[in-house]
């Protein structure tokens, strides 16, 4: 929903409708992760997509129902579906939507939600899809990290989806859950949808060359925050690397050592050193291995290049699990050879990493396409 959230608030403002449909769970083949959402305006206008075009059209047609009627409601599609105008998707998946109506009426909290977005603060919308009471369906709680507005109908509920939302909420991912009316974990009279909103993952590229600029124009794509450290003012520079959030000169693993310290790095950090020079790798790859909470960390360098490293860290005492950690060379083995090949390929191994794929060609595997839900490192 995200990609979204401008054309929404532009509508919300002005105090009109828009009919919002929200991806909220998918099986096998279906194209887009649950999250993904579309909006409909009072005009006819379509922004985002819920499948990538095969299931769009009828969606639409909800929507606009929405607008008029404000019933919310939950629509499946598979590759038989007979309803919703005989459209179905052709990639052989199932696919549940939610869509709702969104006005200031039925969405008071909205504008507090976009300003957290926009100032990047983590927080959760956790919207009722399902409940014995229809009245209760479309109801939201806002969940932040030490607030909750809104509300869905009891305040033993409240309770119970703010904790689960903020536990998705450190992981970064979307989800639908189940609870008893009365907030119980061990029934599933009511579905809750939690919509992320998390800062932005982070990525550090340790190194001030050619390969760094292609992979922060890449993890950019893959929208990462990106700092690039280097200890050489000369090559450090802004205007080196416009793309970066941050350029930062400093040696490497005092760097480091001081963002650990800072609490600025989490699991869903990437640490990418492209250095290939020992004076820096050495003692920031000891730093990263040995009780660094990243959970992605590369070191770019060749066969003997790294053969050569491993011995020097091994010297200097990290354990075999803590080696382990180490992905050395960088990368997938796409052939690649110039800067920006071997971008795509680092996040290449970023994402195979986060969502679990073999890293095969699709071509040889039989495997689902598309994971049910994001796996973060």
């Amino acid at each position: 929903m995200r990609d979204i959230l401008d054309d929404i608030m532009r509508v919300w403002r002005t105090g009109q409708s828009v009919g919002l449909a929200t991806v909220i769970s998918t099986f096998r083949s279906a194209p887009r992760l649950p999250g993904s959402a579309m909006l409909t305006t009072m005009q006819g206008q379509a922004v985002g997509s819920v499948s990538g075009g095969c299931i769009d059209g009828a969606v639409y047609d909800y929507c606009i129902d929405a607008i008029g009627t404000r019933r919310s409601g939950v629509a499946e599609f598979g590759v038989s579906d007979d309803s919703a105008f005989a459209v179905g998707l052709t990639c052989g998946g199932t696919i549940e939507v939610f869509v709702e109506a969104i006005s200031q009426d039925t969405f008071p909290a909205f504008s507090g939600l976009y300003d957290d977005v926009c100032a990047g603060a983590p927080v959760a919308v956790a919207t009722t899809i399902s409940h014995p009471a229809a009245h209760a369906v479309g109801k939201k709680l806002v969940v932040r990290g030490d607030s909750t507005e809104g509300g869905l109908g009891s305040d033993q509920l409240d309770h119970a989806v703010a904790r689960d939302a903020r536990a998705l909420l450190a992981s970064g991912r979307n989800s639908t859950l189940e609870f008893g009316v009365d907030g119980s974990c061990d029934a599933d009279d009511v579905r809750i949808f939690v919509s992320v909103f998390a800062p932005a993952p982070r990525m550090v590229v340790f190194g001030a060359n050619a390969f760094a600029s292609s992979l922060i124009d890449q993890a950019r794509l893959q929208r990462y925050s990106v700092t690039l450290c280097d200890a050489r003012p000369l090559f450090a520079t802004t205007e080196r690397y416009p793309a970066a959030a941050e350029v930062v000169v400093d040696w490497p693993h005092r760097y480091l050592d001081g963002e650990i310290r800072a609490g600025r790095i989490d699991g869903r950090t990437a640490l990418c050193v492209l250095t290939h020079d020992p004076k820096f790798d050495i003692p920031l790859l000891r730093r990263a291995l040995r009780d660094c909470p990243a959970g992605y960390i590369g070191a770019m360098g060749s066969r003997r290049t790294h053969e050569q490293r491993v011995v020097s860290l091994t010297e200097t005492g990290l354990t075999d699990d803590e080696m382990g950690r180490l992905a050395s060379p960088i990368g997938l083995d796409l052939g690649a050879s110039t800067p920006e090949e071997t971008a795509v390929s680092i996040m290449a191994e970023l994402i195979q990493m986060m969502r679990g794929g073999s890293g095969k060609r699709l071509a040889l595997t039989s495997n689902r396409i598309h994971p049910a839900q994001p796996i973060r490192m």
